[in-house]
């Protein structure tokens, strides 16, 4: 049986951060502490994910025990997903931040 595809960890706690910090009112500094802290957070499983498919696709072409084509391409297909949503993550902030330096004072 496949299991489930996990959502990004750090994804979604940073959109229930970036909403706490808005409701609590929050300093900038410590905005951005938990926002730096939610990107190492979606950084880090992404790149845990391409390690697993890494060593899921060595495993099935080595030939080790247990190995499992379909295992290989589910965790491949899952780290390629992760790493799609944090580009376009990473996409959609740079946007945001090009429009804040191109406003008018």
């Amino acid at each position: 049986m496949i299991p489930p595809i996990p959502p990004l960890a750090g994804i979604s706690s940073l959109a229930t951060g970036a909403a706490q910090s808005a409701t609590s009112g929050a300093t900038a500094s410590g905005s951005a502490g938990q926002f730096a802290g939610a990107l190492q957070d979606a950084l880090s499983a992404v790149s845990e994910s391409q390690e697993g498919a890494t060593a899921a696709e060595n495993a099935v072409a080595t030939g080790a025990p247990g190995a499992s084509t379909s295992t290989a391409l589910v965790l491949s297909d899952k780290a390629e997903l992760n790493w799609t949503a944090l580009v376009a993550v990473r996409n959609e902030v740079v946007s945001a931040y090009q429009t804040i330096m191109n406003m008018q004072i």
